[in-house]
């Protein structure tokens, strides 16, 4: 039994999120392992490192799955890409120690929001940011950015409804915004992010940006820990998992 580790890329557009589910084969997931399940001639089962939701993309999400199969992983690559659609890729195959998760064993992960600041539609990334028309305040933005990084409770910043147990405190190890011409990038690096988060983030953000709130605002979900205290969700096509770390 071989134990690999893949590196996947994918535009969430016309898909339903990574996670499969019971009533849809339209799940990264769920046709990721029905084409490894073909190559290889048995059930495969991949493990991702994080679910990403409905219209959001990927450059570095990371599997494992085991098999069997004797089949070179140089020749499961190529008949992934022979086999796959044209909206999802894998892009490296390794062979990894039997213990590996893709899920249990990552470290840190890597997601940027883009934002495309301008009244002018960018016809050709319109899929892959989201466009605010209005002048956005970067540096009260930086500020407010500055705030949320460390340690914290951020169940304020989440979707979690209240039957959720489990721990919702993370690590922000990083949150840089970068402006590129009209792109402002939101750029989060962490030990992990709960439901929504990233987006509720970013949105909160703008809204210091767009001057609907102040940057010491952003502290108040912390302490609060309610959702009603952050600022909006933002759409999903803004949103990619840049690398995962391990």
């Amino acid at each position: 039994m071989k134990n690999y580790k893949i590196i996947i890329q994918y535009d969430g557009t016309r898909r339903n999120g990574w996670q499969k589910q019971g009533n849809t084969q339209n799940t990264i997931q769920r046709i990721l392992e029905n084409a490894l399940s073909e190559i290889l001639g048995e059930t495969i089962t991949v493990n991702g490192a994080g679910r990403t939701d409905l219209g959001v993309h990927a450059k570095g999400q990371t599997g494992n799955f085991k098999t069997k199969s004797a089949l070179p992983k140089e020749e499961i690559l190529i008949k992934l890409s022979d086999t796959l659609p044209n909206d999802i890729a894998v892009t490296e195959i390794t062979e990894a120690d039997d213990r590996f998760h893709a899920r249990l064993n990552a470290k840190e992960k890597r997601y940027v929001y883009r934002v495309w600041n301008s009244p002018v539609v960018n016809v050709f990334e319109r899929k892959y940011s989201c466009r605010i028309k209005e002048p956005l305040d970067v540096e009260k933005m930086r500020a407010a950015a500055s705030l949320l990084v460390g340690t914290h409770d951020f169940r304020g910043y989440s979707s979690l409804g209240k039957r959720f147990k489990k721990s919702t405190v993370r690590t922000i190890t990083s949150l840089d915004i970068k402006v590129n011409g009209n792109e402002i990038d939101f750029c989060f690096s962490g030990d992990g992010f709960l439901y929504n988060m990233v987006r509720i983030i970013t949105g909160t953000l703008i809204e210091v940006g767009e001057g609907k709130r102040s940057p010491e605002s952003v502290e108040i979900p912390l302490e609060s820990l309610n959702r009603a205290d952050a600022g909006v969700l933002m759409p999903p096509h803004g949103l990619c998992l840049e690398e995962v770390l391990y």
